[in-house]
């Protein structure tokens, strides 16, 4: 796909339907921070933004678009966009030429669509700006491909071990710090109460991507234009292998488990009965919000490394992407710049759970010394990782070939090996297409 024309890229985006999401500010302090003197009386910027991230963004948008009218002088047409269709009005509107000036782009997407020749290279306005090294390297990883920025970080999250503090405290257990530690930590839950389920691990990417990247495995390298998957190495069998013997020799989880997605454990843990779980920095909000008596008993570590240190974890969230169509990508940019970066990048952050994505936004809630909050700070910073940057890694999504491996060998009897071998195969398939 690399090599191929623009018209071709555009026409094979268009017979894509259906992918999933993996996912979800830095050099001012000015919310109104834009690029430079935009004189745009008179004009209307259109932006789609995904829905449900922030429970109630009118408001948050209505602040943003009496800023943006100040400063240039245009106005700002947002419409709010299902995730769950999301992809697909993408894929339509890029071939029919109909998209946005701006669009919120998920991680995951932002290099489809810029291989597509979509959306705009970002890096010389990042430059000019001085912006160039102001995001989190991980999420400025995810929105960078073949040398050019199509995606400006705008928010990212991502998972560390929450764990239920008061039965830590109770019990004398200390939270983990490494893979032993973890099973122990399981082993000494169990023990206090056997009904309780000590770690649901479900057949989730994300769950299972840190004890890959903390054995020393990769989901996938590239070698060139080639990609070929990192599941069936050595070092990624054994992140697997371990999961494995969480539920097979330490019955940490429950076979129930094998079918869950995130939201399944969140909602277990939320319900009490689960004591650790791996989730994001948007979780434990929601999770008091859904059980008032967890007030106060909850705490977050980031995920343990194999020996010791951080495991690696997904950071997912958002780009915002100026399209190629736009008729005023000076003006697009202005209103990236005022998104991603200051105030209304601390507010969204605060408003959604999520993290501003720009490096001294990230410092100062790290600093903020809350102990919900912190770790995840840490993990973003010190231990986070992004998936294959590659345009074919929406089909991979699609076909769920992480998730039905981890099924197989939590519930299905399957060993780490043969089925690591199994989902290699799958995706070298798909990067093979």
């Amino acid at each position: 796909m690399p090599h191929a024309s623009r018209t071709t890229r555009l026409l094979a985006l268009a017979t894509l339907t259906t992918f999933t999401l993996a996912a979800c500010g830095g050099g001012s302090d000015d919310s109104s921070s834009g690029g430079g003197d935009v004189d745009a009386s008179g004009e209307t910027l259109s932006v789609w933004i995904m829905e449900g991230t922030n429970p109630d963004a009118t408001p948050f948008f209505e602040d943003v678009s009496a800023a943006f009218e100040e400063e240039t002088g245009a106005t700002l047409d947002i419409q709010f966009i299902p995730w769950a269709s999301a992809h697909d009005q993408f894929v339509n509107s890029i071939a029919g030429g109909t998209g946005p000036d701006v669009a919120e782009v998920g991680t995951t997407w932002t290099p489809e669509f810029g291989d597509a020749g979509a959306l705009m290279d970002l890096s010389g306005q990042m430059e000019e700006a001085g912006l160039s090294d102001a995001y989190v390297d991980s999420v400025m990883e995810s929105g960078t491909y073949d040398g050019a920025v199509y995606g400006a970080p705008w928010y990212a999250g991502v998972r560390s071990l929450i764990y239920r503090a008061d039965l830590f405290e109770e019990n004398g257990i200390e939270p983990p710090t490494t893979w032993d530690e973890l099973a122990d930590a399981g082993d000494a839950l169990k023990e206090a109460d056997p009904d309780l389920i000590p770690f649901p691990i479900p057949n989730s990417t994300h769950t299972t991507s840190p004890f890959i990247w903390g054995a020393g495995g990769e989901i996938a390298v590239q070698e060139g234009d080639t990609w070929t998957s990192g599941l069936d190495s050595p070092e990624s069998v054994e992140g697997l292998a371990y999961l494995e013997s969480l539920v097979e020799e330490h019955e940490l989880s429950t076979p129930a488990a094998s079918t869950w997605n995130e939201a399944d454990t969140r909602d277990a843990f939320a319900r009490g009965e689960a004591g650790m779980i791996i989730s994001g920095s948007w979780t434990p909000m929601s999770i008091v919000e859904a059980n008032a008596d967890l007030e106060g008993k909850l705490g977050v570590v980031p995920i343990p490394g194999q020996d010791g240190g951080m495991a690696p974890s997904f950071a997912g969230g958002s780009h915002l992407s100026v399209f190629e169509t736009a008729e005023n990508q000076d003006l697009a940019w202005t209103f990236v710049e005022m998104m991603t970066t200051g105030d209304f990048a601390a507010q969204w952050g605060e408003q959604t759970g999520y993290f501003p994505a720009t490096e001294d936004l990230l410092t100062q809630l790290e600093e903020a010394d809350d102990p919900l909050v912190g770790p995840f700070a840490t993990q973003m910073r010190d231990g986070s990782a992004t998936l294959p940057v590659t345009p074919m890694w929406g089909q991979v999504e699609g076909a769920q070939t992480i998730p039905a491996m981890m099924e197989s060998i939590l519930g299905g009897g399957a060993d780490a090996e043969g089925a690591a071998q199994t989902a290699a195969e799958e995706m070298n398939g798909i990067f093979d297409s």
